[in-house]
């Protein structure tokens, strides 16, 4: 069973992603669902301990101006954060980071935290590379399928 605090910190990420619908489902079989209107976001259902996602990017024009020079294209592909939570680049606060920017990393390797309902998951990386690009900062609130970390 959830708390009123529980339940208070749900609708808190909910209010403060750009999510409609969260579906936060424990491991005895108990579940919430909470939804916002207005924007057609997808569903998310939160579970400890998930593997993270992997997209691959697609170069895409971003919209520019006349005559203004089009954005690089970011090459490489991209660990997604499986659960909506609290980033965390390393262990404790005065610990390094578990990846930076040039260093290979292998699949299976912890490559940050993300905090959900006062948990710590620790996210897995899914490829091997080299990290080309940290895109959250620690601390972070990170949505379900936003990119963490560019991989080449």
């Amino acid at each position: 069973m959830y708390s009123k605090n529980d339940v208070k910190e749900f609708i808190e990420m909910l209010e403060g992603s750009s999510l409609s619908v969260l579906e936060i489902k424990n491991g005895d079989g108990s579940a919430i669902r909470l939804e916002k209107a207005i924007t057609a976001a997808p569903a998310v259902v939160m579970q400890a301990n998930a593997p993270a996602s992997v997209n691959e990017s697609a170069p895409v024009a971003a919209p520019a101006a006349p005559a203004a020079p089009s954005a690089p294209v970011a090459e490489g592909k991209t660990i997604n954060s499986p659960i909506v939570g609290v980033f965390y680049a390393a262990p404790s606060p005065d610990s390094n980071p578990y990846v930076s920017v040039g260093q290979k990393i292998s699949k299976g390797d912890t490559i940050c935290i993300v905090e959900a309902m006062k948990c710590m998951n620790e996210i897995q990386s899914e490829l091997d590379g080299e990290v080309t690009e940290v895109l959250v900062k620690d601390g972070d609130l990170v949505e379900y399928g936003q990119p963490l970390f560019r991989v080449k």
